[in-house]
């Protein structure tokens, strides 16, 4: 069976086929009104026609088709279902201001208008006993409401349903013959009724988009399978998909993410702290051994409070544009030049200059192996770009140019810093590992900016995402409410619920096209404080006494002390995932130590700085800084005080010299 795996992004659309001899990469153009038709092309132009139509290849797919439609608020014609009084829930929200010293905001939009916000029977109390039964008279008025409203979905949140869902799963069997309906027992079965409706009416605005998408590409693709990446690493059957759109909404970088931790298996440390450098954003992330999971993002406005991979997301790329402000001061981003017209170098029409143009400039981006060789860059565009920004702030192009680098930087380490040191980490622990197109020209910067010694830039890490889907595991996860002080619980019963829970969602792994493999389940509790707002995600170990000591060792490494209060447990959770078998990457090819192709004179360093094609390089080969590492998706550039090395499998691994 070959494996494929498809990101598609906003520009072109990544593949890396893998079998058990070779791994080949490819990229299309992508096609953002009907993205199954760069996948097919895509699919066509690497010769797997055949093997598609025969069923021998298996398919993961990274897709946007959720998060575009949730940004751009296109998401169906939803109805919002809840308890008799609480029709404005999500309008209302947490009453939380952006602009906290605003006295007059302007009045955010809801997410559902009036009215298609409708109440019905059903309310259970805080102990999960009934207050309000659920008629039949009720589901019939209901059904007449809904189909006036001559809506697309239905997404139904009662109050504390997550501890009695029977009023929910009744109105679930009487609207889904009709309608796409979500139920917030099933998307979300825990506390926070905000939280849980706007996790719900997501699920149910965006679920019929992302079901005909996925219609069309499985009948594409079809006998081969084809699995869709969750926001949470791991891999979901397309039959299922279309019922879980909210855990698609970060599908694309989760892939990422899911190479990242599979590279940190191949390295003797487990530590990585990531960056993926684009050509509009940055997104940095932790692995600890595992991806980190987080149950507190964001969509545009609106908060996901399934889990997804924790990740903070800056606006600097590639195409961040820069800027002087009232005050004079240089700025970078967060506005982007995007993929048109994009950087000026790029010669697509932009005029505004940028952290590409800057990178150009000074020679770090090279006009003969750009792209391979296939683009030429326009150093003139890009001098006319930056000239007038240069001129404002009466500097040379040059120095104009390393400022631009060195705010972007800064932006980039701030972000860095975010995700590891402000929640108790030391990044010296750590190996800051880089990929997407634009990383490998900051990587070397960064580090020493952090402090850190070590750094990584993948294989083929400007596909890194599409990589991501290849080897990521098949995954599910469950979880339940709990409530009360996590000491008048038992053993027993917190063992007994971990396990109900694990085989759901090994019920739900079996009844998809997963393939057979071993299956790793991975228990924990969301506990904190008793009154505090936030938890932490504590692993369990099998002891109570050893959760609530983790958990206040937890407590005191991310905010800096811990209180001698009880400890609450707030939910219970089981994440199940199935490796189809084990993946080898391709062995790096022995061959005598590279040459320079090339010696380029780049501004800031005093003599030529050699060139090398990262494809001719031997394993074990050291190439110290300075240096430029060029290949086909993107560029490194080794500075004066580090040496790469490629490993067995090719990943550079850069070390600072002496430390």
């Amino acid at each position: 069976m070959l494996l494929l795996g498809i990101d598609t992004g906003g520009t072109f659309t990544d593949f890396v086929l893998l079998d058990a001899a070779d791994l080949r990469i490819h990229k299309v153009l992508s096609t953002p009104e009907a993205p199954e038709q760069a996948i097919l092309q895509g699919i066509a132009e690497l010769g797997l026609q055949e093997a598609v139509s025969e069923g021998r290849v298996r398919i993961v797919h990274g897709s946007t088709v959720a998060t575009n439609a949730a940004l751009e608020g296109k998401g169906v014609r939803t109805a919002f279902v809840t308890n008799r009084g609480f029709a404005d829930l999500l309008t209302i929200g947490r009453q939380t201001r952006r602009e906290l010293y605003n006295l007059q905001p302007p009045l955010p939009l809801p997410p559902v208008p009036a009215d298609l916000c409708f109440e019905t029977g059903g309310r259970v109390d805080a102990q999960g006993q009934t207050l309000e039964p659920l008629t039949d008279a009720d589901i019939a008025h209901l059904l007449e409401q809904l189909r006036a409203a001559n809506v697309e979905a239905v997404a139904v949140c009662l109050l504390f349903s997550f501890l009695d869902p029977a009023a929910e799963q009744r109105l679930l069997a009487a609207l889904s013959p009709h309608w796409l309906t979500s139920i917030s027992s099933a998307v979300l079965p825990e506390s926070g009724e905000y939280e849980r409706g706007i996790a719900t009416w997501l699920n149910a605005s965006l679920g019929p988009k992302v079901k005909q998408y996925l219609a069309q590409l499985r009948d594409g693709v079809a006998p081969s399978p084809l699995a869709i990446m969750q926001s949470t690493g791991g891999t979901l059957d397309t039959d299922q998909a279309g019922e879980r759109a909210v855990n698609l909404l970060l599908s694309g970088p989760a892939g990422g993410m899911a190479a990242a931790r599979f590279i940190a298996g191949q390295l003797e440390s487990s530590r990585l702290l990531t960056f993926d450098m684009g050509g509009t954003s940055t997104d940095v992330a932790l692995i600890d051994g595992d991806i980190r999971l987080t149950n507190e993002g964001r969509i545009g406005p609106w908060p996901v409070a399934v889990p997804q991979v924790d990740m903070h997301t800056i606006g600097a790329g590639g195409g961040s544009i820069a800027w002087i402000d009232a005050g004079g001061l240089l700025q970078v981003g967060p506005q982007s030049a995007g993929a048109a017209p994009g950087p000026a170098c790029y010669g697509r029409g932009g005029n505004l200059p940028t952290v590409t143009d800057a990178n150009a400039l000074l020679g770090r981006l090279r006009p003969d192996y750009f792209l391979g060789g296939r683009m030429t860059l326009d150093l003139d565009a890009a001098r006319r770009a930056l000239q007038p920004l240069a001129d404002q702030l009466e500097l040379s192009l040059t120095d104009a140019a390393q400022g631009i680098l060195s705010i972007a930087n800064e932006h980039m380490a701030r972000a860095l810093r975010v995700i590891s040191v402000q929640r108790g980490h030391d990044v010296r622990r750590f190996r800051l590992c880089s990929f997407g197109g634009a990383g490998g020209l900051h990587v070397c910067a960064l580090a020493a900016a952090l402090g850190m010694d070590k750094a990584l830039v993948p294989v083929h890490g400007g596909v890194l995402s599409a990589f991501g889907m290849v080897v990521a595991p098949a995954e599910r996860q469950a979880s339940r409410a709990l409530g009360g002080l996590l000491r008048t619980r038992s053993q027993a019963q917190i063992q007994s619920i971990l396990q109900t829970l694990g085989q759901e969602a090994v019920t739900a792994l079996q009844q998809s096209t997963t393939p057979a493999g071993h299956s790793t389940l991975k228990p924990s509790l969301d506990l904190r404080y008793q009154g505090q707002r936030y938890y932490l995600n504590i692993p369990w170990q099998g002891d109570l006494q050893q959760a609530e000591d983790d958990f206040h060792t937890a407590h005191a490494a991310r905010f800096g002390h811990r209180l001698p209060m009880a400890v609450e447990v707030v939910n219970a959770r089981v994440q199940v995932q199935v490796m189809g078998g084990r993946i080898e990457l391709p062995e790096w090819p022995v061959r005598t130590p590279a040459t320079p192709r090339d010696q380029c004179l780049l501004a800031g360093f005093s003599a030529p700085v050699p060139l090398y094609w990262r494809d001719d390089l031997a394993c074990g080969q050291v190439v110290a800084g300075p240096a430029l590492v060029v290949e086909t998706v993107s560029t490194l550039l080794i500075e004066a005080d580090w040496q790469a090395t490629p490993d067995r499998h090719g990943h550079l691994l850069l070390d600072r010299s002496g430390a």
